[in-house]
């Protein structure tokens, strides 16, 4: 038997030693054998992950000099226009790290860019997912994680905004304290354990600072590590294309090719945020002051990813909206736009995968995704919202379009509040049918071909236009994907004319399938498109006869 050959290198060794004792090379070249499809869209996981791992970075030198404290003190330094004022410790510190700590401005402008494109990459990323439909079997668990780290970082981007207690996020918190005393019969004793008393308290600042750094992260992390096992070990999705199956995945495997794009994209993302940390500026709180509760300085939002809350608050009625009950005040206009509806929302979101299970009645497993416009109302159900979103934010901003283009915020608001209604109903519409268009155009493409320019005319003085066949990989990706049908439901009465147990139930999912799929263009059969190529002569025609105003005259002569 040969001597088996032992490892040299230092790295050589150490991982024979670390192998020797806990078979790691197993799992290690279980992994390096894993492979990947290859798609641009794929990388918004990425900067998610990415940024985060900034966002971590750049978290731990900030702890180290940031104080969680409402205590007031005297704050001396520069800049001038804050030297001798009382304040915080948690806002003093924050001045102090900007200006006397080397590299603090840029740690602290690092971080907020990070969290912004943090958040930022996770909803691109979780509407890639949406439109494409790779939340369907087996992935539901994981749609599931992935909206809950997109519900923990919007608290994570929250608490870490109102950390320094400046006017900008006192006014941001004094908004919440707002919404949780409108929470029906516990909402005053709620606040006041939250903010240690009337507000603003004494014990925010602290309690924010511990989520910030110790529970949200960790439940992030935990969240991430799960998302990340549960992508390998159900195999990633990838976009439809020729030898692409829900039983194989077409692409490249984890080492070498994407051990060295993943670390990259690492040095790129962590590259361009900190070029974004150093080169535009972003929440200078000392041209906002520490936090007083006496002043509300208009044109103060939140960062981008509250703004749809902002704004929905904004666009709500007010006193009308407040109904005395036993004495308690129920303020549905604070509840609604902030409570309701978002729970609403991400209610529906959660649930989507098993009610698109549900009205189609398809419990396989997916792994090819879906082109959006063969689902057409779930492509306009993610732009209406999207619309939505958009309304609510430019509504945050009410006061600046105000001022900035000379016009009435009444007047704005009312426009607004209207949008609202319209504007997602015919975002929904418009979408739908471009989507129908797109596939009709798509079965025409399948059927006829390209329109190449070229005219010929037969002896019988008919003239045609010849069209260049579809290559057979774009023929398939054109015609690869199922239009469900509404779902076929049992008679209302069975065969002694006795009503059916369950009925009314099935009627009304029938109904929501059929909204979901009543209008659908279903694609080219095998039949359909042989039929369509038998054309008798036309059939004949030679790539290599004279085409063009030439080919006919000759034609005719």
């Amino acid at each position: 038997m040969a001597k088996q050959q032992r490892p040299t290198t230092a790295l050589g060794k150490t991982a024979d030693y670390l192998d020797q004792r806990t078979t790691i090379g197993v799992l290690v070249k279980e992994l390096a054998r894993k492979v990947f499809p290859d798609h641009w869209s794929f990388m918004l996981g990425e900067i998610a992950l990415f940024s985060f791992v900034v966002l971590i970075a750049s978290g731990f030198f900030l702890t180290m000099f940031f104080e969680p404290s409402m205590a007031l003190v005297r704050y001396e330094g520069s800049p001038p226009s804050m030297d001798g004022k009382l304040m915080s410790a948690a806002f003093s510190s924050t001045v102090h790290m900007s200006f006397e700590v080397r590299g603090g401005l840029l740690m602290r402008q690092i971080h907020h860019w990070s969290a912004l494109i943090f958040v930022g990459s996770i909803v691109v990323h979780m509407f890639r997912i949406f439109f494409t439909g790779a939340f369907r079997k087996p992935r539901e668990l994981n749609w599931l994680v992935g909206l809950t780290m997109l519900i923990l970082a919007l608290a994570a981007g929250f608490s870490g905004y109102s950390l320094p207690d400046d006017v900008l996020s006192g006014n941001g918190l004094r908004i919440i304290d707002g919404v949780v005393k409108s929470i029906p019969l516990i909402g005053s004793f709620v606040s006041m354990i939250v903010f240690g008393g009337e507000f603003p308290g004494n014990q925010i600042v602290p309690s924010l600072f511990t989520l910030h750094i110790f529970v949200i992260p960790g439940l992030l992390i935990a969240l991430i590590g799960l998302h990340l096992f549960l992508m390998v070990l159900q195999k990633h999705t990838q976009y439809p294309g020729a030898g692409r199956t829900d039983r194989n995945v077409v692409g490249y495997p984890a080492a070498p090719v994407y051990v060295a794009k993943m670390t990259g994209n690492f040095f790129i993302i962590a590259g361009v945020l900190t070029l974004m940390g150093a080169m535009l500026s972003i929440n200078n709180i000392w041209n906002y002051g520490p936090y007083d509760p006496s002043p509300v300085s208009a044109g103060t939002q939140p960062d981008w990813y509250i703004l749809f809350v902002d704004g929905a608050l904004r666009l709500m009625p007010g006193p009308g909206w407040e109904w005395v009950i036993g004495g308690y005040t129920l303020s549905m206009n604070l509840l609604i736009p902030a409570l309701i509806l978002p729970g609403i929302l991400f209610t529906l979101l959660g649930a989507w995968p098993f009610l698109e299970a549900r009205v189609t009645g398809d419990h396989r497993e997916h792994h090819v995704l879906d082109r959006p416009r063969n689902r057409p109302v779930r492509t306009g159900i993610g732009v209406a919202l999207f619309v939505a979103f958009v309304i609510c934010a430019l509504a945050a901003t009410n006061d600046l379009i105000a001022t900035h283009f000379s016009l009435s915020i009444f007047a704005i608001t009312w426009a607004l509040r209207v949008l609202i209604f319209v504007g997602p109903v015919f975002a929904f519409w418009v979408t739908k049918r471009a989507c129908l268009g797109l596939q009709r155009k798509d079965r025409e493409l399948v059927l006829h071909g390209h329109e190449s320019g070229r005219i010929v005319r037969f002896a019988t003085g008919e003239y045609i236009e010849v069209h260049t066949p579809l290559e057979a990989e774009e023929r398939w990706l054109r015609v690869n994907y199922e239009a469900p049908a509404p779902l076929e439901i049992g008679p209302a009465t069975d065969s002694r004319g006795v009503r059916r147990k369950g009925y009314r139930a099935d009627r009304r999912w029938q109904r929501l399938s059929e909204f979901f799929y009543e209008d659908r263009v279903t694609p080219v059969t095998p039949a359909e498109l042989e039929a369509a190529h038998s054309h008798g002569q036309h059939d004949k025609i030679e790539a290599k006869q004279p085409t063009g105003a030439g080919a006919l005259g000759r034609q005719k002569r």
